[in-house]
């Protein structure tokens, strides 16, 4: 489905401060006075993206339009018609008399604008309305693979008509519905029933008993404040999501909150590191231009449910800044930051990305250079530098101070951070694949790009390039801007343009040739503070010991994808999702909560709901599974139950009707009211022991595996949302292969991300086995033995027809 990665720990770790307080006559200040900064904070944020909007285009009608209209009711005056019925006329004779007569026509042809004006923002009003109303159709997600009913095609028809001929990545922007806010009797309905299998009957009746107690009492009271804010800002979710999971988390970054993308499973275009980079950063840079141009096309959902793009706009240019009680999120426009920071053994550079007398972008061979000649430099690092970027990676408070450290000393101590915090983005180069371990290299890679040597990554960046002396290059994405749909998308753009639009010459190098006129990059030296240098060995422990705790996995499932499940008539995220509890049960030998996340970006400023896949229906073919008195068709019976029950917990959170954002935004108002609920405090003591998550391919058509068999993309992966978990990450690539991310703490005496990773791999070929793949269970020493060479097997029984899979 495409979700957030390493949003799990974060909610489970929120805590609210709200400082010391009781309740009294003016108990509701703090709660109307949040309520009322959201919608404030919303419509300035959408004021200030109008013009914007307007000048690209993206509303569907862009100036072009507008002059057009003009032109064309100036037109039809000179050609004595008057297509405004006389109110042209009517506006001409109320204008005052500004002494214009010796210029005939002037009251005219002001008349006749403003009419054009009117009429041409009525138009745009009117697109935007009736394609608000069009997107609030959610007829399609209900009907099953491969057909469209006659409401859905008319329903597409229309919402093409009314987008325009080319829409671009904001055009449905504005029209996107609000987030529904469900009822607090159906959420803790679906709370109740998601942790009925993982709870005593004793305390299942205690629960249920404090939810009553709750649903008459406390609910009404916070439900009333929770509606007035879902009136009155865009998104009654997401801007406290972004706020109190992510920005005042005090914990650190790594492994933490930040999570990672690579670029292929076995093949690198080049062996040339700085060749890589050269191109990585050229194509980067260039879709940030498209970015701004909005040239990019929209993100649907199934090729047709427009997806919100709000969160695009933040993709460069971005820096989470660290405060002591809360971070906050500093951007810079495009045409003030002409820069990447380059950090090579400890040393940072300041690598301009534009020359010239135009200003234009360098070409990938240039740039190349220009890492070339990082890379070939001997000068050392400074002592005092070399492990600054571990302070990124440090809990917030400690960096938050040292930063201010930085900032309040002379010009020499402050400029190289605001060189790093106004760059496009972060290059980081390695020298080695990766940590220093006897494991896969794909393992390695994983492992480095999420936590690296625990001072090689500036955290704080949206988004920071690593790229290894081999020529593989991966993504470590700062997560409280975006969810791993957003970069995505990007990551799979910039490595198709890299390899088949810009490729390598025969000798590995960038295309094109170098200009020696240009400088060499420039060298940042950091004069720092004394206060500062004592923090870094502090920061420094604390994040080797995180990158030594994190143990990264990576699983190329090549046995069957999403053909075969396909063939199945089951969605594939139902199939891994049900597989990964069947394989957690037999790693752990019980239940957990289980995190899947799912998007609620069909809504405007949406972000993610929760999908609670453990449910009572899953343990029942989980169990059936490990039962050998039943036979391969009993199971198959419960299997297509529990993945129906999972397709309508998917459903229920893509139209907003999901239960962890809902009972998130109750407690928080609680906390707010300073009105305690002991359930909502139960509900937030609850450990994700599996968190999960569908990687996102929003275009497969840039990489076929049967054209480009080598161009496998990897996807990417998370940390565990708890110290005695998994975290585990999946993307479908092509018809014939899944790759599993599978993350744990090396501290835990539980788990164990390669004994986990079998785990998946035989509970998948166990299921497949239903459908005809390979030999049943029973008959199998070991799970997952008998079918361990079946890749496509005989054609599957059929499943009844099931809906459309969630993945773009």
């Amino acid at each position: 489905m495409g979700g957030t990665m390493a949003e799990a720990r974060q909610a489970a770790t929120f805590r609210l401060d709200l400082g010391q307080g009781t309740p009294g006559r003016r108990w509701w200040n703090p709660a109307l006075k949040e309520v009322g900064s959201a919608g404030l904070r919303s419509w300035r944020r959408s004021l200030a993206q109008c013009k914007d909007d307007i000048l690209s285009g993206a509303c569907p009608a862009g100036l072009a339009s507008g002059l057009f209209l003009f032109a064309a009711i100036q037109g039809s005056r000179f050609m004595q018609l008057d297509p405004s019925l006389g109110l042209v006329d009517w506006i001409k004779a109320s204008l005052p008399d500004w002494g214009v007569r010796w210029l005939p026509g002037f009251q005219g042809a002001v008349a006749a604008t403003i009419f054009a004006g009117g009429l041409w923002t009525a138009l745009l009003l009117t697109l935007h309305v009736v394609l608000r109303l069009l997107l609030r159709y959610q007829g399609w997600l209900s009907e099953p693979r491969g057909t469209l009913s006659l409401p859905t095609r008319s329903w597409l028809a229309l919402v093409r008509i009314f987008s325009g001929r080319r829409p671009t990545l904001y055009t449905y922007q504005r029209s996107l519905p609000h987030l529904p806010l469900p009822s607090t009797v159906g959420t803790v309905a679906k709370y109740l029933e998601s942790v009925r299998p993982l709870l005593s009957d004793e305390d299942f009746q205690a629960l249920s008993s404090q939810a009553q107690v709750f649903l008459h009492t406390e609910a009404p009271r916070l439900q009333s404040l929770l509606g007035l804010k879902a009136w009155w800002a865009a998104n009654y979710v997401s801007d406290w999501w972004g706020e109190y999971v992510y920005l005042r988390s005090r914990s650190p970054l790594l492994g933490n909150s930040n999570f990672y993308i690579l670029d292929f499973l076995s093949v690198a275009p080049t062996p040339l590191q700085a060749a890589r980079a050269g191109n990585a950063v050229y194509a980067m840079m260039r879709f940030r231009e498209q970015l701004g141009r909005g040239e990019i096309e929209p993100a649907t959902l199934l090729g047709m449910r427009p997806l919100c793009s709000a969160q695009y706009r933040q993709m460069f240019n971005t820096t989470r800044i660290p405060g002591v009680s809360g971070d906050r999120l500093y951007h810079v426009r495009d045409g003030c930051s002409r820069h990447v920071v380059v950090l090579h053994r400890g040393r940072f550079f300041r690598l301009g990305t534009h020359g010239g007398l135009g200003g234009h972008l360098l070409s990938p061979r240039v740039l190349e250079q220009q890492l070339q000649y990082i890379l070939d430099d001997s000068a050392p690092a400074q002592p005092t530098e070399e492990h600054l970027a571990a302070l990124t990676a440090a809990p917030r408070a400690l960096w938050a101070q040292a930063r201010a450290s930085l900032q309040a000393g002379d010009r020499s101590s402050k400029a190289p951070l605001e060189v790093v915090e106004g760059a496009a983005f972060f290059v980081c180069l390695e020298e080695t694949p990766g940590p220093s371990r006897t494991s896969p290299e794909l393992d390695e890679r994983a492992q480095s790009v999420l936590v690296g040597t625990g001072h090689s990554r500036w955290l704080d960046k949206s988004l920071n390039l690593v790229v290894f002396a081999s020529g593989h290059m991966g993504l470590n994405v700062e997560h409280s801007w975006a969810d791993t749909p957003v970069p995505s998308h990007m990551w799979e753009a910039i490595l198709a343009a890299e390899c088949f639009e810009l490729g390598y010459a025969a000798d590995g190098h960038c295309r094109g040739t170098p200009n020696p006129t240009v400088g060499p990059p420039e060298r940042l030296l950091w004069m720092l503070p004394e206060e500062v240098a004592a923090s870094i060995p502090l920061a420094l422990r604390e994040a080797q010991a995180l990158a030594r705790d994190t143990d990264c996995h990576i699983l190329p499932f090549t046995h069957f994808g999403r053909g075969f499940t396909r063939r199945c008539r089951i969605p594939g995220s139902s199939f891994v999702q049900l597989a990964l509890q069947l394989a957690r049960f037999r790693d752990q030998g019980s239940f957990c909560l289980t995190y899947e996340a799912c998007v609620t970006r069909s809504f405007h400023e949406g972000r993610t709901e929760t999908v609670r896949p453990c449910t009572v229906e899953a343990c029942a073919f989980v169990r059936a599974m490990e039962d050998p008195r039943l036979t391969d068709a009993q199971r198959l019976a419960l299997f297509q139950v529990a993945a129906e029950k999972h397709w309508a917990l998917c459903r229920a959170a893509l139209t907003g009707e999901g239960v962890d954002r809902h009972l998130f935004c109750l407690y928080l108002v609680s906390q707010l009211l300073r009105l305690p609920s002991p359930f909502l405090t139960q509900v937030r003591a609850e450990r994700w022991k599996l968190s999960t998550s569908q990687s996102a391919t929003h275009q497969p058509q840039l990489f076929d595996p049967a054209s480009h068999p080598d161009y496998v993309c990897c996807g990417g992966g998370f940390g565990p949302a708890d110290d005695d978990g998994y975290g585990v990450s999946y993307v479908f690539m092509g018809e014939s292969m899944v790759t599993f991310h599978i993350s744990c703490r090396v501290s835990s005496p539980d788990t164990d991300s390669r004994r986990f990773g079998q785990h998946i791999q035989d509970a998948m070929l166990d299921v497949a086995t239903l459908f005809g793949l390979g030999a049943g269970p029973s008959t199998r020493a070991r799970p997952g033995e008998a079918a361990r060479e079946a890749s496509r097997g005989p054609e599957p029984q059929q499943a009844p027809s099931a809906p459309r899979d969630l993945e773009y």
